[in-house]
């Protein structure tokens, strides 16, 4: 099985990538959301997931290994295959997936394309207290400050080092605002 890949990206077409590794091109599929965390230039790390089907081999590489953890779980719903997995990560980020799945708020996961009602509910059924989201850490919290922090134009790199940094000095129950001031604050210095 191919766990990781670390190489240099060659083609950037959604939701394809193609990364070069050693001389070898691996076509590697990933959320759409994924690819605003790519570096623009240099080696990349994706955690990845091999899905062998009848007709192909399907590579599916992700930026963390949480993300990778979201698909496996996601896959192994009845009715929820590789092309609806990603759907629901390049819809939803780890925190609104958990929080979706943690207040079995339907109205959330229907709106993923490819989502139907009757997925949704076998999906609160079947993922119910399996979300893969480290303990004591506010994941909602942080995807908002990332993705505010995405608007104003910094990379995801500095970004996430940022934040980090700011839930260090504020600890694990900031709020999104409060994450947002103190990492704009440290980037400044």
């Amino acid at each position: 099985m191919i766990s990781r890949l670390t190489g240099v990206i060659l083609e950037r077409s959604p939701p394809q990538l193609v990364i070069d590794v050693r001389g070898v091109g691996y076509e590697v599929q990933m959320p759409l959301s994924a690819f605003a965390e790519l570096p623009d230039a240099g080696e990349v790390v994706l955690y990845t997931q091999l899905v062998v089907r009848e007709d192909a081999h399907l590579l599916y590489g992700f930026p963390n290994p949480a993300r990778r953890a979201w698909f496996r779980l996601l896959l192994r719903v009845n009715g929820i295959g590789p092309r609806v997995a990603l759907a629901i990560l390049s819809t939803l980020s780890d925190g609104e997936l958990a929080d979706a799945l943690g207040h079995e708020d339907v109205g959330r996961l229907v709106r993923v394309p490819g989502v139907g009602r009757k997925t949704a509910e076998r999906l609160l059924v079947e993922l119910r207290g399996q979300a893969p989201v480290s303990p004591g850490i506010p994941v909602r919290a942080a995807d908002e400050a990332a993705s505010a922090l995405a608007v104003l134009g910094y990379k995801p790199n500095e970004t996430k080092i940022a934040i980090e940094r700011a839930l260090a000095a504020l600890g694990r129950e900031a709020a999104s605002e409060d994450l947002i001031r103190a990492a704009l604050q440290g980037m400044a210095r």
